[in-house]
This record gives structure tokens, sequence and C-alpha cells, in this order.
């Protein structure tokens, strides 16, 4: 599984790598109810087969029909270089094009020839981002020459001068420890947001009846798997299991990692208890501080639906937050 970047950069990697020229839009600018947000990608081939998206449907409709009548390789072969398309700056435009109320993009537009350059760049970018390894994409803007760089910014795109730093995050990952029924909801939602999951359990028996499309499982000890494969900071630990035999296993490794987020359920009597424990596995105040428990937002429900919105809320908030 990929997240949309990875998707789009695989794409593209994969139409340069068998001849086929590219367009790439990038977002650079927004105002207002934009559909998308700032570094938002949409890839097309010249004979219009597409991967991405930088609104709802309206805009990728006008980049086609400008694709499909030479309008775009025109003004590409004018300026010789990436160009800028402003869309929503007028009412009309905005009403034309379906843009919410004082909604505007500005959007960069690359013509990405498929040289072996290029194709070794977006192989570069692949690999990173599959790796888990955040990386930039960096455009001169005066050339349109791209090259990657193993530098990032929490701003997902940054220019200096006649340079466009754009930065792209792997895929998150969140292991989710004991085969549960609150375990799959948590896990269902999770695929659902992009997340790419693995569930943990190691008891006997536990994992035969488990089962999520798109979810991996495994029996290994919960710290090795902490340990290997889930020790990054786009990772999430989500201790599910009730049982301190799995859930402790995985907090003791987790807490000690720089993983995004860390939560386990329990009570606040349960939550407190397994506080007094931590200590006992080598744990100092200022790591068991990380943990999330009671895990997920407070909404006083004890359904495992409710309970995975609960947690996945919270999952999404810290992430945002961090």
């Amino acid at each position: 599984m990929q997240s949309s970047q990875q998707q789009i950069i695989s794409h593209v990697q994969q139409w340069l790598h068998s001849g086929r020229p590219v367009w790439l839009c990038t977002i650079m600018k927004t105002w207002g109810s934009s559909p998308r947000p700032i570094g938002a990608m949409m890839a097309c081939t010249m004979d219009g087969e597409l991967v991405g998206s930088i609104s709802g449907g309206c805009i990728e409709e006008d980049f086609l029909e400008q694709l499909r009548d030479g309008s775009l390789k025109a003004q590409y072969d004018e300026e010789s270089k990436p160009f800028l398309v402003k869309y929503g700056v007028t009412a009309e435009e905005q009403a034309r094009l379906k843009l919410p109320c004082g909604g505007q993009l500005h959007v960069l537009l690359e013509y990405i020839d498929s040289t072996k350059v290029n194709v070794d760049v977006f192989q570069r970018l692949a690999v990173d981002l599959e790796n888990h390894n955040r990386v930039s994409r960096i455009v001169d803007l005066n050339n349109g020459v791209i090259s990657a760089a193993a530098e990032s910014s929490e701003e997902a795109v940054v220019i200096e001068g006649s340079r466009m730093t754009h930065s792209l995050s792997p895929m998150y990952r969140l292991l989710i420890l004991g085969a549960g029924d609150v375990a799959k909801f948590v896990a269902e939602m999770a695929i659902a947001l992009e997340y790419d999951v693995t569930l943990c359990d190691p008891r006997p028996n536990y994992l035969d009846n488990w089962h999520v499309a798109g979810v991996e499982t495994t029996a290994q000890l919960p710290d090795d798997v902490v340990r290997e494969r889930f020790s990054n900071p786009y990772s999430g630990i989500i201790a599910l299991a009730h049982d301190p035999r799995v859930d402790d296993m995985a907090l003791m490794e987790a807490l000690k990692t720089n993983a995004f987020y860390i939560g386990a359920m329990g009570s606040v009597k349960t939550s407190a208890a397994r506080r007094e424990r931590l200590p006992e596995l080598g744990l100092n105040d200022e790591e068991i501080s990380r943990l999330h428990a009671p895990i997920g937002f407070q909404i006083n429900s004890k359904t495992p639906a409710e309970i995975a919105i609960a947690v996945m809320a919270e999952v999404t908030a810290v992430r945002y937050q961090k």
C-alpha cells in the first residue's frame, strides 16, 4: 500500500522509464476554501492518463481540455520552463470551475521529459519514500531541472529565489496490538486514512479468526516488531490487547523510540497501574509521559466502533500537531 504522494511519484517514475513525458502539477499557494492543500500533486501523461488530484475534479477537467487542444504544450514551449497557473482569481472563473467561495489555487505546471536524469531522480524519490525516509524534490524554476535531496521542511513547499523545495513524506505506519473487535474497527479506519497497518498478537490462536483486508498480521514478539519496523517518526503504536503480556512488551520498546503516537487502551485505573509498572521495565518518567492512556478522545462510549473513532481521532490530531 502506498500514500497518495508515493503513488504519484511511482507513476511518474514508471511513465518516464517507459519513455513517456509527464505533466506534473503542484499546488504552490492557496487562498480561501481551496479543495486541496499546498504541496498536493497531480500527474498526467500526454495522452491523458492521470493520477492524483489538485481539486475536486473541476480543475482537472480544465487541465485535460487544455492538454487536448495543445495550449498547455504551446505555453511551455513559449516559456521553456515551469510556469504558474492561477485558478479562481475572478468570481467568473470561480463559478466556471465550481471552486468554493473565495477559493484560489496557484499551480506550478512542469513538463518533464523522459531523460535518464529525470528517471533517476524519480527513482530516488520513490525508493526513499518506500524506505520511510523523508525526501525533497528540488526544482530550478528558471530551467525546470529537478533533483532530489535528503532535506525537508515543515512547510510542504518553500521557494527561495528560483529554487523550489517540495517536501515529500513517506507513508505513515500503525502497529496495532491485540486481535480483538476494537482492533478490527481501528484497522479499517486506519486503512481508509491511508496508513500502512500491521496487527500483532503473539498469543496462541488469537490470529486464527482475525482478518481485515489490507492489514498484515504477525505473531512475532511485539518488542521485536517495534524495534524492527516501528521506531521512526512515521510510526504509531496502538496497544489494544488489554493484556500486559502483549501491551507492555510493545510499550517498553515503543516509548524509547521517536514514534509520533503511542497509546494504550484501558480505564483510568488500569492506565494508572500501567504507569506504575513501566519503570520496572526500564522506562523513565519522560518516556512514560509520552503514553496516551486512556487511549483516544474521551467520548464516554463503550462500543468497539465508537472507541475506534475516538482512537483514530486522537491519532490524527497528534499527527498534525507534532
